[in-house]
């Protein structure tokens, strides 16, 4: 097994806890996601399937495709905790009706928003899949 192959299931193992957990809050614990939770799941799903596939055909291909997806999500991710934070006007909010973006009420392991943990495993892929491609072979 190549030491590369870890990086690129660690990112795997990111990417589908980041989506089981998603789809937990959304389906189990019955929570409506507000706008721009739905767009962070639009990146981060399909990034949970492509690095699957892309571990067990050992393919690089599938960390660049990721890549490409986990940097909007990033992006995505970092305007919504900018925005729970309070550190960007409500008049920017993407929210016009349902549940509000800038107001987040769940809050897991003591006191981390949403928003927060979706940073942060947005931040995690791009570092990995970052990493895996400068090591491994063209």
């Amino acid at each position: 097994m190549k030491k590369d192959w870890t990086l690129l299931l660690m990112a795997w193992l990111v990417a589908t806890t980041a989506t089981l957990g998603a789809l937990f809050i959304g389906e189990v614990m019955g929570m409506t996601p507000c706008v721009l939770c739905w767009y962070q799941r639009i990146f981060m799903f399909p990034i949970a399937i492509v690095l699957g596939i892309a571990c067990f055909n050992d393919d690089r291909r599938g960390a660049v495709y990721a890549l490409a997806l986990a940097l909007g999500g990033l992006a995505m991710a970092g305007y919504h905790t900018l925005l729970v934070a309070g550190l960007i006007p409500k008049a920017w909010v993407p929210c016009s009706a349902g549940v509000s973006c800038a107001d987040q009420k769940l809050e897991i392991l003591n006191g981390v928003q949403i928003p927060w943990l979706s940073l942060a495993a947005f931040l995690a892929l791009v570092i990995l899949l970052v990493v895996y491609l400068r090591k491994s072979s063209r």
